[in-house]
């Protein structure tokens, strides 16, 4: 399974949080990282985004259809999000687009095995990989981006 964790995209300041657009430079971002993104994951990948409307409007920078999850709101558990993900045993590719310092905490158990703070700059991403070697499952990083390289 392939899992990428995308933060939304530069957002407005304000109330109530959930409400947030992204300002003009978040949209920006949104479409430059998810030409990007657009361009490198299976066509088939599952899309899974927080009801945020800052988030939301960064997954229509992607172009695709995609699944609003309660689970990966703000303030939304690490587990939970990996739960929502079926993370390591769904097949191919999801992606999930949601906020710090939740997806932070998730990169970081994935990677290092325990929930530590690890931020993601905004619109930034990581895009994780799992395999079992020798009966043991590894966790790999495939990539990890932020809107200034695009």
């Amino acid at each position: 399974m392939d899992l990428i964790l995308w933060r939304h995209a530069d957002a407005q300041d304000g109330e109530p949080d959930i409400s947030r657009p992204l300002t003009e430079k978040g949209r920006k971002q949104a479409k430059q990282v998810g030409h990007w993104l657009h361009a490198h994951m299976p066509g088939d990948a599952l899309i899974l985004v927080s009801p945020a409307v800052r988030a939301q409007e960064t997954a229509k920078g992607l172009g695709r259809a995609f699944k609003t999850v309660d689970a990966i709101r703000p303030g939304a558990d690490a587990t939970d999000v990996l739960f929502a993900a079926d993370w390591p045993e769904a097949k191919g590719t999801v992606l999930v687009i949601g906020h710090q310092p939740t997806l932070g905490r998730v990169a970081s158990m994935l990677l290092w095995g325990s929930e530590q703070e690890f931020s993601l700059k905004k619109g930034g991403f990581v895009w994780l990989t799992n395999r079992v070697r020798r009966d043991e499952r590894q966790v790999i990083l495939k990539a990890a981006l932020t809107p200034e390289y695009f």
